[in-house]
C-alpha cells in the first residue's frame, strides 16, 4: 500500500522535533500498517528512525543500501515531487545482501517542504541469503527496479491512454497524450515521439513529455544513420534498449557520473513502421522489467493504429478539401463559361441590329444621293437656285454617308488594337471654336441654345492631344446632345485640374474637364451601364425614332482613354438630361484670373 504520511498539527514542524516524536512508536506503527521494515530518513538517507520486525535488535548502523548515492537520488526524487515512490532496494546486512520491496512516502508538514521521508517494505525471501560478495560495483544485477507496473496497473494504464489516442483522429494530440501518459506513467525523465515515413533516414521529434530541470528536444531531428538503436527499433519492430552518457542538457550536477537509459520503440500498421517512442531516465541507470518493456510494446501497437488511422483520416480531409476546391473551381468556371456564353450571345444580337441599323444608315444617304442627282439629271430642276438646292442635299447625304462609313472603320480599327494617335499641343480655343462652326446650322434648325464656357486665363489653354481625334469626340457628344434634345440647350464647360500626370512618357502639369450637358431626354439609371458598349444603344426603339449606329460614344471613350483621359456619363434619369465629362491632359499650366 503506498500512503503518504502527514504530521499533525500538534507536532512541531521541526524534523528532528518530529523524529523525536516517533521513536517511541517504531514498534507500534509497522504493526498498524502491516510493514515488516521501517525507516525514516533525511533528505542525505541519514536514519532518523528504525526498526525491523524480524531482527528487532538490528540497529540502523548494521544495515544500510547498496549504491547509496543511487538510494539518496531516490529520496530527493520523492522530496522533490512530494509523491509516493514504489521500488526495490538490496540492503547490506553483514554478509549477507537482502532485496526488500519498499514504498517511501514524503513527510508532509503543515508548513514548509518535505525534508523526511517513511520507508516501509518487506523483504524478498527468494531473495535472501544472497552473499556480499557477489555483489561489486558496476555488476549487472538487479539492483534498481522502480515503478514495478503489476499486471493490472499496466492493464489500466494500457486501456487508459489507448482511449485516450483511439477517441481522437487529431495527429498532434495523439502524439502528445501517447508521450504524457507514457511519461507519466513509467515516470521517466523525458518521452518523446517521432513520425516516420519509410525511406526517410531522418526523423523529427514532434511530442515531448520532459521533467521540468531539462532542455526541450522538440523539433529535434535524429539522423538514423548515427543512432543505431533507432534504426534497430524501426527495422525489428521491438524495443530496443541503450546505455548512453547523460543528456547534456540534464540539469542534476549528481547525474553527471551515471549513464542515461534510453529505450526506442517503434509504432507500426499491418507490419509498416510509422514511428519512434523514445524514452530516457537521465538521472540513474533504469533497469526495465518485462512488464514496463510489454506496456510500451503493447501501447506501441495500438499508437500505431491510431497514427494510421488518424493519418488516412488527415489525407481523406485533404482529398475531399482539394475535391471541394476543384468542384468549385469547375462551378466557378461553368459560371464564367455561362456569362461568357450569355455576352456571345448578347454581342451577336447587337451587331445583328448593328448590321441592320447599319443597312438603313448607310442605304438612306445614298439614296437621297441618287435621287437628288437623278432628278437634276432627268431635268427636273426648274431653275439654278432648285437645281443648288438638290446638290446641297445631294452633299449633305453625302458626307452623313461618310460620318457613317468612318465610324465603322474607326470601331474597327480600335478593336483590331491598330489605331494610332499621334499626340501634340492642341489650342482648346481653337477646337471649340471649330466646334461651334460646325453645329450652328443643327442647333438653330431645332431652335435650341449653345453656351460655350472657358476659365477665365490670362493665355492660351493648350491641351495636349490629337485635334482631329479631339473635334471627332466632341463632335460625337454634342451631336448626340442636339439629337436627342427637343428643347432648352447645351452646355460646354472647360476647368482647369493641377494634377500631374504622366502620358507618353511625358510629365505634364495636369487635365482639363471638358463638360458637354444637354436639357434632353436623358437616360434611365439602369440603362447607363449600355452606353459605352459598341452597338448599342440604351433603347432599341430609340434607333428607329433617332437613327445612328450607336458607335458614337463607344469610339469618344476609346479615343479619349488613348490620348490619356476617362470619359464619365452622368443623368438623373428620363427626361432630367444629361452630362458627359472627359479629360485632356494639359500640355502647359495657363496662367489663371483671380477675382
Amino acid at each position: 500500500m503506498v500512503m503518504s504520511v502527514n504530521a499533525s498539527n500538534s507536532v512541531s514542524n521541526n524534523s528532528a522535533a518530529f523524529a523525536q516524536a516517533v521513536l517511541p512508536l517504531n514498534h507500534a506503527i509497522p504493526r498498524l500498517v502491516g510493514a515488516e521494515l521501517m525507516m525514516i530518513h533525511d533528505a542525505a538517507a541519514t536514519v532518523v528512525s528504525f526498526y525491523w520486525h524480524a531482527h528487532e535488535d538490528v540497529v540502523a548502523q548494521e544495515m544500510s543500501p547498496v549504491a547509496i548515492a543511487q538510494y539518496i537520488s531516490q529520496i530527493q526524487h520523492v522530496l522533490t515531487h512530494q509523491t509516493p515512490h514504489q521500488f526495490r532496494w538490496l540492503f547490506q546486512w553483514g554478509e549477507q545482501t537482502l532485496l526488500f520491496d519498499l514504498v517511501m512516502s514524503p513527510v508532509l508538514f503543515p508548513i514548509g517542504s518535505a525534508t523526511l521521508v517513511v520507508v516501509t517494505g518487506e523483504q524478498v525471501q527468494s531473495f535472501a541469503g544472497l552473499q556480499a560478495s557477489s555483489v561489486s560495483d558496476g555488476q549487472d544485477v538487479p539492483l534498481v527496479q522502480s515503478d514495478i507496473l503489476s499486471s493490472n496497473r499496466y492493464h489500466r494504464l494500457l486501456t487508459k491512454i489507448a482511449w485516450n489516442v483511439r477517441r481522437t483522429l487529431d495527429l498532434s494530440t495523439i502524439w502528445q497524450q501517447t508521450v504524457t501518459g507514457l511519461g507519466s506513467a513509467l515516470g521517466v525523465s523525458r518521452c518523446i515521439l517521432c513520425p516516420y515515413e519509410a525511406p526517410s533516414q531522418t526523423v523529427q521529434v514532434v511530442a515531448e513529455y520532459c521533467q521540468e530541470n531539462l532542455e526541450s528536444l522538440l523539433n529535434t531531428k535524429f539522423l538514423l544513420k548515427d543512432e543505431p538503436d533507432l534504426s534497430q527499433a524501426l527495422a525489428r519492430l521491438q524495443p530496443i534498449r541503450t546505455l548512453a552518457p547523460t543528456l547534456d542538457d540534464c540539469a542534476q550536477p549528481e547525474c553527471e557520473e551515471v549513464l542515461q537509459t534510453r529505450l526506442a520503440v517503434a509504432t507500426h500498421y499491418l507490419e509498416q513502421p510509422n514511428g519512434l517512442i523514445i524514452v530516457y531516465q537521465c538521472d540513474r541507470e533504469r533497469r526495465w522489467t518485462q512488464d514496463e518493456i510489454e506496456f510500451m510494446q503493447e501501447l506501441a501497437d495500438q499508437v500505431g493504429t491510431a497514427i494510421a488511422h488518424a493519418t488516412l483520416f488527415t489525407e481523406s480531409q485533404a482529398l475531399a478539401t482539394e475535391l471541394q476546391r476543384v468542384n468549385a473551381d469547375l462551378r466557378q468556371k461553368h459560371r464564367e463559361l455561362e456569362e461568357a456564353r450569355h455576352q456571345a450571345e448578347a454581342a451577336s444580337h447587337l451587331k445583328s441590329e448593328f448590321l441592320a441599323n447599319t443597312s438603313h444608315e448607310l442605304r438612306t444617304p445614298l439614296n437621297g444621293m441618287i435621287g437628288f442627282l437623278k432628278l437634276i439629271l432627268d431635268g427636273m430642276a426648274e431653275d439654278p437656285e432648285e437645281q443648288r438646292e438638290f446638290l446641297e442635299e445631294a452633299h449633305r447625304s453625302a458626307m452623313h454617308l461618310l460620318d457613317v462609313i468612318s465610324d465603322v472603320l474607326d470601331i474597327a480599327k480600335i478593336e483590331a488594337g491598330k489605331m494610332q494617335i499621334e499626340l501634340s499641343p492642341v489650342t482648346l480655343d481653337e477646337v471649340l471654336t471649330q466646334l461651334e462652326n460646325m453645329t450652328q446650322t443643327q442647333i438653330r434648325q431645332k431652335f435650341l441654345s449653345l453656351e460655350i464656357q472657358q476659365p477665365p486665363t490670362h493665355d492660351e489653354i493648350i491641351l495636349y492631344g490629337n485635334y482631329q481625334r479631339l473635334l471627332q469626340v466632341l463632335l460625337n457628344l454634342v451631336g448626340n446632345a442636339i439629337k436627342f434634345t427637343h428643347e432648352g440647350g447645351i452646355t460646354i464647360s472647360a476647368e482647369v485640374i493641377k494634377k500631374r500626370v504622366v502620358v507618353q512618357n511625358q510629365d505634364l502639369p495636369g487635365l482639363v474637364k471638358i463638360r458637354v450637358a444637354d436639357t434632353g431626354i436623358g437616360v434611365s439609371l439602369d440603362k447607363q451601364d449600355k452606353l459605352f458598349q459598341s452597338f448599342s444603344q440604351v433603347d432599341g426603339s430609340m434607333t428607329r425614332q433617332y437613327g445612328g449606329t450607336g458607335l458614337g460614344l463607344a469610339i469618344s471613350q476609346k479615343l479619349v482613354e488613348a490620348m490619356g483621359g476617362v470619359v464619365n456619363f452622368y443623368s438623373m434619369g428620363e427626361g432630367l438630361g444629361s452630362t458627359v465629362t472627359f479629360t485632356i491632359p494639359l500640355y502647359q499650366e495657363p496662367v489663371m484670373i483671380t477675382t
